[in-house]
C-alpha cells in the first residue's frame, strides 16, 4: 500500500461505536481521522450503525455516507479491514465470514502485533450482563444516553466559542456514578479473564464508551472507547507500541452550531 508521509502512518487501528445513523454521532470528526491516517490494519469493532436508534427514527446525514466511503475506499487501496460487529449493528452478525467491498465482516478476531502480542477483538456486548440478558433495560438506558448525548452537543459547541477544549459531559456523568464505575471494572475483568482463558496476551474491545489500556492479571486490556463522546482511536505503532488518539481534543471542533449540524433532541 502507497504510503502517504504526510499522514501518521500507524500499524494497526481499532475504532468502534461510531453510532452512524444517530444525529449525536462525530461523523465530521471520524471523517476527518480516516482522512489523516494511515494503518496497514483497519479494525471496526462494533456498533459503526446504529440500529436501535435508526429503528425508531430515521437519519442518515451526507457526512455518515462520507465515512462508509472511506472505509471502502481504504479497503480498495490496501488497508485490511476487519468488520467485527457490536450489538447495535448485531444485524451484521448474519454475515459473518463474508466480505463487503473489500472489508471482512468476523465475529471475533485475533489480532498479532509486531512485538508478538495475540490480541483477542471483540466488540464486548457478550460480556455485558445488561445488553445480553436485559434487553429492554439497555433500550431504556439508550434512550437516556441519547439524551446527553444531544445535550452533550451543545455544551461542547458553547465551550468551543468560549476557546475551551472539548469534554464529554456525558462521561463525566457516567465516570462520577460509583455503580457505572463499578459495571465498568466487572466488564473489564470479565474480558480480561476470557482472553487468559483462550490463552492470549490480551484484549481489544468497545462498547463501553470508555477507552483504556491497563493490565489485569497480566493480560493486556485495550478499549479504543467511542465517537459520540471521546472520538478516540486505539492506535498500534510499528513496533508493536499501542496508543490511545483522542481526536477531538488535538483538533479543534466545529464551529458549527448543533442546529446548522442537524442535530436535534432524540
Amino acid at each position: 500500500m502507497p504510503r502517504d508521509d504526510r499522514r501518521p502512518h500507524f500499524r494497526s487501528i481499532w475504532i468502534s461505536d461510531v453510532h452512524l445513523g444517530t444525529r449525536g454521532c462525530q461523523a465530521e470528526l471520524l471523517l476527518a481521522f480516516l482522512r489523516d491516517t494511515e494503518s496497514r490494519y483497519l479494525y471496526l469493532v462494533g456498533d459503526m450503525v446504529d440500529g436501535w436508534q435508526m429503528r425508531r427514527k430515521f437519519f442518515w446525514a451526507q457526512s455518515h455516507n462520507d465515512v462508509i466511503q472511506k472505509l471502502l475506499r481504504k479497503a480498495r487501496k490496501g488497508t485490511h479491514v476487519v468488520y467485527v460487529p457490536g450489538n447495535h449493528d448485531e444485524g451484521m452478525r448474519d454475515y459473518v465470514d463474508q466480505q463487503f467491498g473489500g472489508v471482512t465482516v468476523l465475529r471475533e478476531a485475533v489480532h498479532e502485533t509486531a512485538d508478538g502480542k495475540r490480541l483477542l477483538v471483540v466488540h464486548g456486548d457478550d460480556f455485558d450482563v445488561v445488553t445480553k440478558y436485559h434487553r429492554w433495560l439497555a433500550l431504556l438506558g439508550d434512550r437516556t444516553y441519547n439524551f446527553l448525548i444531544w445535550l452533550n452537543t451543545w455544551v461542547n459547541w458553547a465551550r468551543r466559542k468560549l476557546g475551551l477544549r472539548y469534554w464529554s459531559l456525558s462521561a463525566y456523568l457516567k465516570h462520577k456514578a460509583k455503580r457505572a464505575a463499578d459495571f465498568i471494572g466487572h466488564f473489564e475483568q470479565a474480558l480480561a479473564e476470557e482472553a487468559k482463558r483462550r490463552g492470549l496476551d490480551g484484549v481489544v474491545c468497545g462498547h463501553i464508551h470508555h477507552a483504556e489500556i491497563r493490565t489485569i492479571d497480566g493480560i493486556l486490556y485495550c478499549n479504543d472507547g467511542d465517537w459520540v463522546e471521546s472520538c478516540t482511536a486505539l492506535v498500534e505503532h510499528r513496533d508493536g507500541r499501542l496508543e490511545i488518539i483522542e481526536w477531538a481534543a488535538a483538533r479543534k471542533f466545529s464551529m458549527l452550531s448543533p442546529t446548522e449540524l442537524g442535530v436535534t433532541a432524540a
